[in-house]
């Protein structure tokens, strides 16, 4: 019998968010979390439970009470991509019910400016008359960029070597120091460099320009058609959660997006948040970037 959705939610709602406080994922969280709150005059409670790339806290939902009432907020990398990198405690389309996809955070494609180069297309071919002689740095091993920089060796058939780094800012420090020569990264890492001339953005992951800078084309346009990579976030619940619970929570989530007040929140934090979806939109959205991602995988024969 379907749950009536009128009498939800009746106490306050758990919404986890698998990574420490700060950053953009909890930053989005406690933005759709404080309204959430007033639209459905009942409080909505950040949790951060983080641990193994935001597995444990993943894990934590979806062996939770599938009653609405404990929700979890995360990034593509942990539901789309860890399953085929890690050996973790869930399986994203068994054991969740995804609700709404809400943002994504697009990222750059910077190089030292010692490569004198100016557009993406040098720099590709740049790449190609150097085998193996240009590197990439990334944050680590199965690092969401370097599984994006792994796509863009396939696509624009080039061979950059990886040095993987204990963080993105080590990564970025040797950037500008030239000892690697190019990154794909988050917008808000290395914005001031671009801003201030010390790197050189050639492009956008996303298929649509950057409001954070509107200057630089997308990848896509600027020499690597059907280039795209962002760091998409959204809500799931525990499978099983009543259909009634997991509409309304999109009806209410998808409205709040709308918002001026919370779209220039979400925009300052180079956060891109995304058009209306419904549950089964964004199922099929998570059920092609697991294909997706978990090809890549196997293809550059990445292991974390």
């Amino acid at each position: 019998m379907a749950q009536d959705a009128s009498k939800y939610p009746s106490r306050p709602i758990h919404m986890v968010v698998p990574f420490t406080a700060s950053g953009p994922t909890d930053t989005m969280a406690r933005v759709l979390a404080q309204k959430l709150s007033e639209l459905l005059e009942e409080a909505v409670i950040i949790d951060n439970k983080a641990g193994a790339g935001g597995s444990i806290g993943a894990e934590y939902v979806a062996h939770s009470s599938a009653d609405g009432y404990t929700l979890l907020f995360t990034t593509a990398g942990v539901v789309s991509v860890n399953p085929s990198l890690n050996k973790v405690g869930f399986d994203t389309l068994r054991d969740f019910a995804p609700i709404v996809k809400t943002g994504s955070l697009a990222s750059l494609l910077v190089v030292n400016p010692n490569l004198k180069i100016k557009t993406l297309e040098e720099f590709i071919k740049l790449a190609k008359s150097k085998p193996g002689q240009l590197n990439y740095g990334t944050s680590g091993p199965g690092s969401a960029s370097h599984l994006a920089m792994e796509m863009f060796n396939k696509m624009a058939q080039v061979n950059i070597l990886h040095v993987p780094y204990k963080g993105a800012a080590p990564a970025v420090t040797d950037l500008l120091a030239g000892n690697v020569q190019v990154m794909l990264i988050g917008i808000t890492p290395v914005l001031a460099f671009v801003n201030s001339g010390k790197l050189l953005a050639l492009g956008v992951s996303s298929l649509q320009p950057s409001p954070m800078v509107p200057q630089v084309p997308t990848i896509a346009s600027s020499g690597l058609p059907g280039f795209e990579v962002s760091n998409w976030l959204g809500l799931f619940a525990p499978i099983n959660t009543p259909m009634a619970i997991i509409n309304k929570l999109n009806t209410q989530t998808n409205a709040l997006m709308k918002l001026d007040d919370v779209r220039a929140k979400l925009t300052k934090e180079g956060l891109d948040p995304v058009p209306s979806n419904t549950p089964a939109q964004f199922k099929d959205y998570v059920q092609s970037e697991i294909i997706r991602w978990s090809k890549t995988v196997k293809e550059s024969n990445i292991q974390n």
